[in-house]
């Protein structure tokens, strides 16, 4: 009988300083710690490195959500501070659903976001016990207009920076939807992808539109249901025809990120193959999971006890992949979204 799940075995020391604060000057620049599944083997690469690190007939495939600007700063009428992350739009004109932030926020609350000169008021029409309100704005209002680029909680600006809003974004952007980055295509640029087509790496694309319990920590209700937070997806047709031709001629099934490996693990097929569609998938990969559409990992450092961590460690196994992030720290790494990366073979 397999013993329980425990989240205290997913946890690991990391100092603050770990934590990138900056993206790197060049996106590929950044530290590849390369680990093998099979003997745990390490070693120490760049992602530059990676045309000569994968196979020629090998398939990456990459997230093509595109962050919004979905975080609003603003005031109660009454003067004290609020701030809202906007989760998508509500069921009739002018709602949105969102997550928000400030004192003695009550159900008929007035609010009004400011960003430079530009102002919009909102209403507080529902309030949930996990931070989850409606919002209520004019029928014709763009709240996003207002926004600024979501950036996780250990990412910590005095202010919004402009910058963020091109290195918080992948060279694969297209689909508007997502609330935080799919961070290990982040490392990616145009050059790169350049030289992977050249050595014979394919591209394929799905949508992930991650959401922010990304960011939420794992809780016993999680661990029991065995299901995480919902997220839309798509895969189309023509990235399952791609990855269906990849293992026709041998080659492996490359995911950048875990959101890309949630959706190709939720759609995969006995055979290796993917079924494309569209819809919602709430799947947990935790270990114990029998992974059937990736072979190759490529994926940044986690937070401790996180549903990503899991993942990774489902794939790895997790004395292997905790050996590796006692490595990456003590080799000095830089941790989370704009960090360094793993590639897991």
């Amino acid at each position: 009988m397999n013993e329980p799940l425990r989240l205290t075995d997913y946890d690991y020391p990391l100092p603050p300083a770990c934590i990138a604060q900056e993206p790197l000057a060049e996106r590929d620049a950044a530290r590849l710690l390369v680990l093998e599944r099979a003997s745990g083997a390490r070693e120490h690469r760049t992602v530059r490195e990676l045309p000569r690190l994968l196979r020629a007939g090998d398939l990456l495939v990459a997230n093509a959500t595109r962050v919004v600007p979905a975080r609003l700063r603003g005031r109660k009428r009454s003067g004290g501070a609020v701030e809202a992350l906007l989760l998508g739009p509500g069921g009739r004109p002018g709602e949105w659903r969102a997550l928000v932030r400030g004192r003695a926020l009550r159900v008929g609350t007035k609010l009004c976001f400011a960003r430079g000169a530009a102002s919009l008021e909102a209403e507080l029409s529902a309030r949930a016990d996990d931070g989850g309100a409606t919002l209520v704005f004019a029928p014709d209002a763009a709240p996003h207009t207002l926004g600024e680029m979501p950036l996780p909680p250990y990412i910590q600006r005095p202010e919004p920076r402009a910058e963020d809003a091109l290195r918080y974004q992948t060279v694969f952007a297209r689909a508007p939807g997502a609330v935080a980055a799919p961070t290990a295509g982040l490392h990616f640029t145009q050059a790169l992808l350049a030289a992977l087509a050249a050595h014979g790496v394919g591209l394929a694309e799905l949508v992930l539109h991650v959401g922010p319990g990304t960011f939420r920590p794992l809780r016993a209700a999680d661990l029991a249901a065995g299901r995480l937070h919902a997220e839309v997806f798509e895969l189309p047709e023509s990235t399952a025809d791609a990855i269906a031709k990849t293992r026709a001629r041998g080659g492996r099934v490359v995911a950048i990120g875990t959101t890309t490996t949630r959706v190709l693990e939720a759609c995969a097929r006995d055979d290796g193959t993917v079924a494309a569609g569209r819809g919602e998938t709430d799947l947990f990969v935790r270990p114990g999971h029998r992974f059937r559409a990736v072979d190759v990992l490529l994926t940044n450092f986690h937070l401790p006890r996180s549903s990503l961590l899991l993942l990774v460690a489902a794939f790895a196994g997790r004395e292997a992949v905790l050996e590796a992030y006692r490595e990456a720290v003590a080799a000095g790494y830089r941790f989370y979204s704009y960090g360094d990366a793993m590639l897991i073979v």
